[in-house]
């Protein structure tokens, strides 16, 4: 087939758009997609298209794959796709097919390895905050705790995409707000089901962290996650309003429906050690947008590369990579949701700055970068079929377990 070039517009990547569906890169290319224009793709649901196309970077062609999502479309809606627990991981294939999505790509980075931590295992948990149908599931880690390369300048851990009560995406970040009141006093809380804690805290875990061990939760400080696990700690179970059990340590287990674990470190386990087994233990927590918006109906951690049409500063723009990246636009009625193919072919990828100038160029307004390398995924069906198929080639040859990701639902 022949192919027809045209200049991009100054700074924006050079996009080849397949002109049939297919799974598998390195298919018959043709045409050029003008700046600005999404592929009409082949339609995946009601509101949802599929499609894949190739684009010129830096170190090489990379081959992308893109849903098309239209939150206008009353039969479609996002959720955060987990394997039923925060501290647990699955591929995102069986997490799709457990949930009953049409399509969905990988999410937040997500402790991955703890080979600084000798004899303490690690937990798989993300990085970022997560909602999932309205409910908090997790706040952020420290900025220094965090897995994945390092943030652009004026982000944070505590950066989420998702999709408001309102059905409209937007980017915002989620604090946690919380405390622990004793009988001698009111402890702010600084964790929730959290695979780090801050230094000098308290930190809560329910049953959604599931039954790993929470003994990562008091390992690194604040600014080096590879610094030694403290020594100076306290675990505390309460359970309808009491405190029922204590131990110098964080356990391991399922933690009950209606139970919290407290964990404290430094003077956090200080003050947990004042707790008796009978005593009073009142435990609040939530995630706060700091929009002062509504609420998220889903949200997932990773962080914002591009803001009103603006590709963030300091974007780094050497590193070239497998991405997976996912941004909105017509005021967040419409998402879209990239996958780089891992194929050698095309496994250079491109930079983040040149992920943030794709989504650009195909009409975003804001995007936001997830975790990538061998998590990068996208998944979607085919029309009549009952599961998902993989549609790029994940880079380490098979699909990773992750923490979590966005799954594309369709009521029809």
């Amino acid at each position: 087939m022949t192919r027809r070039r045209r200049r991009s517009a100054a700074g924006r990547p050079l996009f080849t758009v397949l002109t049939a569906f297919g799974v598998l890169a390195g298919a018959a290319l043709a045409g050029a997609a003008p700046a600005g224009a999404v592929p009409a793709g082949r339609r995946i649901a009601p509101g949802v298209t599929y499609r894949q196309f190739d684009v010129r970077a830096a170190a090489g062609t990379a081959h992308a794959h893109l849903l098309t999502v239209d939150l206008g479309d009353p039969h479609v809606r996002l959720g955060l796709l987990y394997p039923g627990a925060v501290a647990a991981r699955a591929t995102v294939s069986r997490m799709a097919d457990t949930a009953g999505a049409v399509a969905g790509v990988n999410g937040d980075f997500f402790d991955i390895s703890e080979t600084q931590h000798p004899g303490v295992e690690a937990t798989g948990a993300s990085v970022g905050p997560a909602v999932a149908d309205g409910r908090v599931l997790k706040a952020a880690v420290p900025k220094g705790q965090r897995f994945g390369p390092a943030l652009p300048p004026g982000t944070t851990t505590q950066d989420v995409l998702g999709v408001g009560t309102d059905r409209r995406a937007r980017t915002d970040r989620l604090a946690l707000t919380g405390s622990v009141l004793t009988p001698e006093k009111r402890i702010t809380l600084r964790g929730l089901n959290q695979y780090a804690l801050p230094q000098n805290s308290v930190g809560a875990f329910t049953s959604r962290w599931g039954s790993a061990s929470r003994a990562r939760a008091v390992c690194g400080t604040d600014t080096d996650r590879a610094a030694a696990c403290s020594s100076d700690t306290r675990e505390v179970t309460v359970r309808d309003g009491r405190v029922v059990s204590v131990s110098g340590k964080p356990g391991s287990g399922p933690i009950g429906a209606g139970s919290t674990v407290l964990v404290g470190r430094e003077s956090g386990a200080k003050e947990l050690r004042k707790l008796s087994v009978g005593d009073p233990v009142t435990v609040t927590h939530d995630l706060v947008p700091a929009s002062g918006r509504g609420p998220f109906a889903f949200a997932i951690g990773g962080y914002p590369v591009m803001r009103d049409g603006k590709p963030l500063s300091g974007l780094d723009d050497a590193a070239s990579a497998v991405r997976t990246v996912v941004g909105f636009s017509d005021g967040g009625h419409r998402m879209l949701l990239l996958a780089l193919d891992g194929a050698a072919a095309y496994r250079k990828g491109m930079t983040v700055a040149e992920e943030a100038s794709t989504l650009r160029g195909l009409g975003a307004t804001d995007a936001f970068n997830l975790d990538g390398g061998g998590s990068s995924e996208m998944v979607a069906r085919n029309s009549g079929a009952q599961a998902v198929t993989v549609r790029n080639h994940p880079s380490g040859g098979a699909e990773r377990p992750v923490a979590n990701g966005i799954g594309v639902f369709s009521a029809s």
